[in-house]
């Protein structure tokens, strides 16, 4: 039989309003009916993600999961506790992964139920982490049921810092780019990102999102707490406003890029039969009226011929994508520069001038795990997921390219887009970001979205404008504080033409980096402390 009995902290509660009743009946469940309605609840956070938007429903989802934190009764029940709503909102938002095997069914039909399962599962286990540490510090520390709350912001947060970090790395879906989306005021939500970044954002989102679940509280501090998350909000959203106000967009003079999005099918991008046809799709899209006028003409992941450094007629076709005096910017794969064998491969962006020159590559350095390498390569007998039985290498870091008649660029290849740390070439600041990308894999799933509105988080943490050309997906030019000047949408065929927006100075993120979210982290304790201390004095402790 299930054990319901709350907590002596929620006793006699029987009697109170509804939110109160609510929070008893969720301290009391257990069993199935407990880790149930916390997966449930993770998969509505995921609905505060793009394309959904919906981020008001934080408020449930993490107001519910305090509610049941409070029911916790040792570390093993909050681990299951953390985890079975972290599995939740990654198969919820992470589902379009599985999508991408479908390109080759038959080959990778095995892989589906470790995408689909098996990758939530282990990603659940920073969010059991993150609750088993803040009920450790909640019992340790005897806290009070504000300070429990800071808490499981605080071990929430640095869970996702280390869950973007730990094994390459995976910080897709973090909780802050709840903001990214379309939901009203967004932008000027984001713009606190320019100082502690997209993991500071996320604490702010997820202390906002717990503090007014102490509304359900049985007697003391209610109203204290949530007031505390309207105010962090209203200073957010000021933040925001004043700096949107501050920086009106400004233009480089004379530099326009034209973004080619062809939107080729995932099922012919690498059919031999019909390289040249989607060779000569991309140069209509490019020769459209208007090429004349433009500086650069970009064209996205993987769209340019191959080895072009071994073959002066692929170097010659794609120049012809290059306007007057200007230069095409294209994905291509890369090899061992001639006379050496070919025995690397890279998954490049070249550079390349009207006279077919190659005046600058770029390799992809963070590479993805089974995508374009497989781990651990002597020990499991599988071919990566893109083409080719042959592992890419891994380029040497970010770089800032100096092109002709054009700022200084850092290049991103697809993926890249999602390390904030990584954007940028230490010491070497650019004034722009290109990230280049193929999202066909995906189709119409709610994957191409977040990877738009993650990239577009790079642009406001740097201040710098992002030019984005997908060969579908989303093909957008941003300003340095994320605005959206231009966009083609999900499965359109066309180009893009806009002026690259003028960057900004360095904001404090771009020069910091995360200490701006660790101060946060710790100024997460203090209040967790302050509260208990308060709420104690005045006879409320929890």
């Amino acid at each position: 039989m299930a054990d319901t009995r709350a907590p002596a902290m929620w006793r006699g509660a029987a009697a109170a309003g509804s939110l109160q009743r609510g929070a008893l009946h969720a301290v009391a469940l257990a069993g199935w009916r407990r880790y149930g309605l916390a997966a449930l609840l993770g998969a509505l956070a995921a609905a505060a993600l793009p394309p959904v938007d919906l981020t008001p429903v934080l408020l449930v989802s993490f107001g519910g999961l305090a509610w049941l934190a409070d029911g916790n009764r040792n570390g093993r029940q909050a681990f299951a506790l953390g985890w079975s709503f972290g599995a939740g909102y990654f198969v919820a938002g992470l589902y379009w992964i599985g999508v991408a095997l479908t390109v080759d069914w038959a080959q990778f039909w095995w892989l589906f139920p470790i995408a689909e399962i098996a990758i939530p599962a282990g990603l659940a286990i920073f969010t059991g982490l993150a609750l088993w540490l803040s009920d450790l510090a909640a019992r340790q520390l005897r806290l009070s049921g504000t300070g429990r709350a800071c808490a499981l912001a605080v071990s929430w947060a640095l869970l996702e810092y280390l869950r973007g970090h730990v094994f390459t790395g995976f910080p897709w879906n973090l909780v802050g780019y709840a903001w990214s989306g379309g939901f009203p005021g967004s932008t000027a939500m984001l713009q606190i990102a320019s100082v502690v970044g997209i993991y500071g954002l996320s604490f702010l989102t997820v202390l906002a999102a717990i503090l007014p679940s102490r509304l359900g509280a049985p007697a003391g501090a209610r109203l204290t707490p949530a007031m505390a998350a309207l105010v962090l909000i209203a200073a957010m959203g000021g933040f925001g406003a004043w700096r949107l106000a501050a920086h009106p967009r400004s233009d480089l003079p004379g530099v326009t890029l034209r973004l080619v999005q062809p939107s080729i099918p995932q099922t012919l991008f690498n059919d031999p039969q019909a390289l040249v046809a989607d060779f000569h799709r991309l140069l209509g899209l490019t020769l459209a009226p208007g090429f004349d006028k433009v500086s650069a003409v970009i064209w996205a992941e993987s769209m340019g011929p191959p080895l072009l450094a071994r073959d002066p007629d692929a170097r010659a076709a794609l120049a012809q994508a290059a306007p007057p005096g200007g230069l095409v910017i294209a994905g291509t794969l890369r090899s061992d520069s001639p006379p050496a064998p070919m025995v690397h491969y890279w998954n490049s962006l070249a550079v390349v001038d009207r006279n077919g020159r190659i005046v600058a590559t770029y390799d992809k350095h963070h590479l993805v795990p089974f995508g374009e390498y497989v781990p651990f390569r002597r020990i499991l007998p599988i071919n990566k997921i893109t083409p080719g039985t042959v592992d890419f290498s891994a380029g040497p870091g970010p770089r800032t390219l100096d092109l002709p008649n054009l700022p200084p660029v850092s290049p991103l290849i697809c993926y890249e887009a999602i390390f904030p740390e990584q954007v940028v070439e230490p010491g070497t600041r650019p004034q722009w970001l290109l990230n280049i990308t193929n999202d066909a894999w995906y189709g119409f799933t709610s994957g191409p979205f977040q990877h738009f509105a993650i990239s577009r988080l790079r642009a406001v943490e740097q201040g710098l404008p992002l030019a984005r050309d997908g060969n579908n997906g989303i093909s957008a030019m941003i300003d340095p504080l994320g605005r959206v000047v231009a966009r083609l949408g999900l499965d359109d065929v066309g180009v893009l033409d806009a002026p690259l927006p003028r960057a900004l100075p360095p904001t404090l993120y771009a020069r910091f980096g995360d200490a701006g979210f660790v101060v946060l982290l710790l100024v997460g304790l203090i209040a967790a402390a302050g509260a208990t201390v308060l709420e104690r004095r005045g006879g409320r402790a929890r």
